[in-house]
């Protein structure tokens, strides 16, 4: 532990900054954590209410009720979906994979890049230091042979100069996993919503009642056969 806080205080200059890159994560970590929270909905409860919504109100009342919901699914996915329900069902498929793909996933990767580019710089800052830290080691080590001393006395600024890249490490490590959670996360509510998206369309198809056959045109009684 001694060795450490002589790293983190002697070699400040690159302490400070892979501290400052770590609260950094972490701060976008529970921030991304968050907002998939706000994200999710239970549909097995939220379908139920729908439907009754659907059948009751019709789409106006179920377009209403999805925009006071907080999750993506009603907020998003189905109201885009009601808005050009008349316009019919393939307006309603293509308006709802326009929100999915333009819309709802940029927002599912927001914060991503900068958690891995966090994770990359840290690792590479760390063993920048190391370099630095060793370079520095031994042409004291070099100064030392020069003078006849001994040079075991600097095997604890080897050990010290890899605290750099031990810290990198632990800093980066955590947040690739957290990356690639995060993106097992984002396939998995994909599908989660093209399977909501043909729900949608099997409840507004079976509302609509079914048209009704274009009755015969008369035969104009003024026209007398030839």
């Amino acid at each position: 532990m001694e060795q450490f806080w002589k790293f983190v205080f002697g070699d400040w200059w690159i302490s400070f900054p892979m501290f400052g890159m770590s609260v950094t994560a972490i701060t976008l970590v529970i921030w991304r954590i968050l907002l998939n929270l706000n994200a999710k909905t239970n549909m097995n409860e939220f379908l139920p209410v729908f439907q009754e919504k659907l059948d009751r109100e019709g789409i106006e009342g179920a377009l209403r009720f999805c925009r006071s919901q907080t999750g993506v699914i009603p907020r998003r996915l189905y109201t885009a979906g009601l808005e050009t329900s008349k316009q019919g069902l393939a307006a309603m498929r293509r308006s709802m994979a326009n929100a999915i793909e333009l819309e709802i996933l940029p927002d599912f990767n927001f914060l991503l890049p900068s958690i891995l580019a966090i994770a990359k710089i840290a690792t590479m800052v760390g063993l920048f230091g190391t370099v630095i830290s060793m370079i520095g080691t031994f042409s004291e080590i070099q100064a030392i042979r020069d003078k006849g001393g001994d040079v075991s006395t600097q095997s604890g600024a080897i050990g010290l100069a890899l605290f750099a890249t031990a810290f990198g490490l632990i800093t980066a490590i955590p947040l690739v996993f957290a990356h690639v959670l995060f993106k097992a996360w984002i396939t998995n509510y994909e599908v989660k919503m093209k399977s909501a998206a043909q729900k949608l369309l099997l409840l507004v198809q079976a509302i609509r009642p079914a048209a009704a056959p274009a009755a015969a045109k008369p035969i104009d009684s003024s026209v007398t056969r030839r």
